[in-house]
């Protein structure tokens, strides 16, 4: 059996973080490049029905909205609130986003219109890319939000003259681009806390993050069906199996 020595590996351990990095690069770009054919994305649309998407596709879509958000007067460090659910054009649009140096700022759809108003005002949001359903509740508050410009429609629904339809926005741009390059210590995405006292407070998170939050995702998806210790079940005997379980209350 295999001494146990995770005290040593821990003291050990240093992430390996270089000085420069981009979430969208890590994500989709090297992929788009090295494999365009891959799948990156699988989509369960609620009536069942199940869509694909390769890198390339993902690339693609994401280097015309990079190409969008630049021609909006959207740079690197200002914040675009993504009100979506999970669907393809949510990653389309971190990755883009991403691709500029820009800040990607997730909301809920089940904000209302008093939640959405603070985030934006406290952040200085100058773009949002929102679902249809969650439209109603911007339209509310976006005239009290001075910095929000634009915002951009996803789905089939009417838009307003300040507004844009998405397909649009996405047909009128060029599928290249040339995504900025990004320290790993600059920000990528800001996330706004609860169940804190007062008023929601903004988490800035680095493009370094990622390197930390992916070993842990992946870990608790089961290593999406890969075997992290090959031949480890070799190493422990009935014995210390037993001891673990009884330890864990097994």
């Amino acid at each position: 059996m295999v001494e146990d020595r995770y005290e040593q590996l821990h003291a050990a351990f240093r992430w390996q973080v270089p000085a420069d990095f981009n979430i969208a690069e890590a994500c989709c770009g090297r992929w788009a490049r090295d494999t365009p054919k891959a799948t990156a994305i699988y989509f369960d649309s609620d009536s069942g029905c199940r869509m694909q998407y390769s890198y390339a596709q993902l690339q693609r879509a994401a280097n015309r909205l990079s190409n969008a958000l630049l021609n909006q007067s959207v740079r690197r460090g200002h914040r675009v609130a993504i009100v979506l659910p999970q669907r393809f054009e949510t990653a389309v649009a971190h990755i883009a986003i991403q691709q500029i140096g820009a800040v990607a700022m997730p909301l809920s759809m089940l904000f209302g219109a008093e939640a959405l108003e603070y985030r934006l005002q406290d952040s200085g949001a100058v773009l949002a890319i929102t679902a249809c359903e969650a439209l109603p509740a911007l339209r509310e508050v976006k005239a009290r939000c001075p910095a929000l410009r634009r915002v951009v429609v996803v789905g089939e629904c009417p838009v307003d003259c300040d507004e844009m339809n998405w397909m649009q926005v996405l047909q009128a741009e060029e599928a290249r681009f040339k995504p900025v390059v990004t320290h790993a210590d600059d920000p990528a995405i800001l996330i706004y806390t609860s169940g804190t006292t007062g008023n929601p407070k903004g988490a800035l998170i680095p493009q370094r993050a990622l390197i930390g939050n992916l070993s842990g995702f992946i870990a608790s998806q089961n290593w999406f069906g890969f075997d992290p210790f090959p031949g480890a079940t070799e190493t422990i005997g009935p014995s210390s199996l037993g001891k673990r379980e009884g330890e864990m209350g097994g």
